[in-house]
């Protein structure tokens, strides 16, 4: 299956609520320096400090770093499962896309999907000044923190989750 254009948390995301919001879903991209939104106010500081700062400074290049998704809660992310699984046929195919709630760094605020395929470009050129790496192949909008990648470079890419060790506790 190739990887679609957008994430699957756009093509899986529902309607516009109060209450949607406060379980992190965004029904369309905001700046990393929205605290109003939880899907980037509930992001671990350092990553926040990170994707902010990268923010920052690609606006240098006229390069605009929105946020699709951020910190999710349990429950939306478990709801994403559920559509995904629905979508994809399988919960082995899901699993490509979408993570459980136990082992998603969305939930626990680790990991940021990023919009726009120039704002993906210019934080996969510089991320690593960041500590902002790519982890999956199959998902180049997603991004974690990994604070030696300054001193040591980004990690190799993981095919796609499944392949990730922290996605089998």
């Amino acid at each position: 299956m190739q990887a679609p254009n957008v994430s699957p948390v756009e093509m899986l995301s529902g309607n516009d609520s109060a209450s949607e919001r406060a379980s992190g879903e965004l029904t369309s991209p905001v700046s990393a320096f929205d605290g109003t939104q939880p899907a980037v106010a509930n992001l671990n500081s350092p990553l926040l400090a990170a994707l902010q700062a990268a923010a920052t400074d690609s606006r240098d290049e006229n390069i605009e770093i929105l946020v699709n998704s951020g910190w999710r809660s349990a429950a939306y992310q478990n709801q994403l499962l559920e559509k995904a699984v629905s979508k994809y046929g399988s919960p082995e195919e899901a699993a490509r896309w979408v993570a459980t709630a136990e082992t998603s760094a969305h939930v626990s605020g680790d990991a940021v999907d990023v919009a726009h395929f120039d704002a993906i470009g210019w934080l996969s050129e510089h991320g690593e000044k960041y500590g902002l790496c790519q982890i999956y192949a199959n998902e180049s909008w997603h991004f974690e923190l990994r604070t030696d990648a300054q001193a040591s470079g980004c990690p190799p890419l993981f095919r796609d989750p499944t392949e990730d060790p922290k996605m089998h506790p």
